[in-house]
């Protein structure tokens, strides 16, 4: 039985021009800073986000801690979403490696609103933290996929440059905004100091993220990168998926979002379930089977066993995810799943 693996656009494997593409990399050691391909990534990037510098990663989530610790000291505070990637699933990094502490505020869709960040800024008093760095998130993963407002995103920007707070953007998925919106990543960048990109999700590279900002803010977080231990050698072979994605897989993410319409719609008409239509704006379908009776861990055995796998979102909330390697063909098939465990 072949699988339909929804359950994140993580589980994406590179294709035979990927692969070829990484097998012909020219390489260097990206530590002495000469891997050529590094390089070139780095500054693709930085030039689509409009920064001035990038800096190639492992992982999206070093690449936020990095961040983060080039942006504050130990004992600032940083305020962002509850229910951001950060401040969930990031194992309290900032805290361990930064010694930062997190202001979590509810923000509506996972977007904190400028009169909200307004309200929880530190005033100047030796007995609170200095607020030190503001963290979005676009998409927003588990709202849903949504996009943050840019016109929203503009007063967050404003308020936080008045005040001389800097922002980080976890755009790991930026590229699904900005194809979902037309809206450049650049559009969207320029309204925060510093901003992450990862290639390991719809864009089908099977590692790596980048991180741009300033060139003496990016010198920072080489010297935190090296300090986390995602300083590597030969990187080259896994920068030239990026760059190979960059060419071929960004603006295919549109297929991506147009499946994910049509999977929502279909778990829209299964009377058992209920899904929030407006929310499904990307490439992300959470859904509740509360009304079945089943908890999301039995509802995701079930779709197991017919060949369908979706991810747990909570005690009753399950995760459909679409990505390059599940095909209008899968899609189908997984509508046929939902409709056979939930009818």
């Amino acid at each position: 039985m072949k699988i339909i693996d929804l359950r994140s656009d993580t589980v994406t494997k590179p294709d035979r021009g990927m692969l070829d593409a990484m097998m012909r990399a020219e390489v260097g050691d990206d530590v002495w800073g000469d891997d050529p391909t590094v390089n070139a990534l780095q500054a693709a990037t930085a030039k689509l986000l409009g920064k001035p510098a990038g800096l190639f990663l492992p992982s999206g989530t070093m690449a936020n801690q990095v961040a983060i610790q080039s942006h504050v000291a130990p004992g600032d505070e940083v305020i962002l979403d509850r229910e951001s990637h950060i401040f969930r699933y990031e194992v309290a990094a900032a805290a361990v490696v930064s010694g930062a502490q997190f202001n979590a505020i509810d923000g509506a869709g996972g977007f904190p609103s400028a009169p909200q960040i307004e309200s929880q800024i530190r005033p100047a008093d030796i007995h609170q933290p200095r607020t030190a760095l503001v963290c979005l998130e676009n998409t927003h993963n588990r709202a849903g996929g949504t996009v943050f407002p840019l016109d929203e995103l503009r007063k967050v920007s404003a308020l936080c440059r008045k005040q001389r707070i800097p922002i980080h953007l976890d755009g790991a998925r930026l590229w699904n905004a900005s194809v979902a919106t037309g809206i450049p990543l650049a559009g969207y960048a320029r309204h925060c100091d510093s901003a992450m990109v990862c290639f390991s999700k719809g864009l089908g590279c099977p590692v790596g993220s980048v991180l741009v900002g300033p060139k003496d803010f990016i010198e920072r977080a080489r010297r935190s990168r090296k300090l986390f231990g995602g300083g590597m050698r030969q990187a080259g072979y896994l920068a030239a998926a990026g760059l190979y994605a960059l060419k071929r897989n960004v603006n295919r993410l549109a297929e991506d979002h147009a499946r994910a319409t049509r999977l929502a719609e279909t778990i829209a008409a299964i009377p058992a379930l209920d899904i929030d239509l407006a929310a499904v704006q990307t490439n992300i379908v959470i859904f509740d089977c509360a009304r079945t009776g089943m908890d999301s861990e039995q509802a995701l055995r079930k779709c197991a066993a017919r060949g369908l796998w979706l991810a747990s979102f909570g005690r009753t909330r399950l995760r459909a995810v679409t990505h390059l390697d599940v095909g209008d063909a899968g899609i189908e098939r997984a509508g046929k799943v939902l409709r056979s465990v939930f009818r």
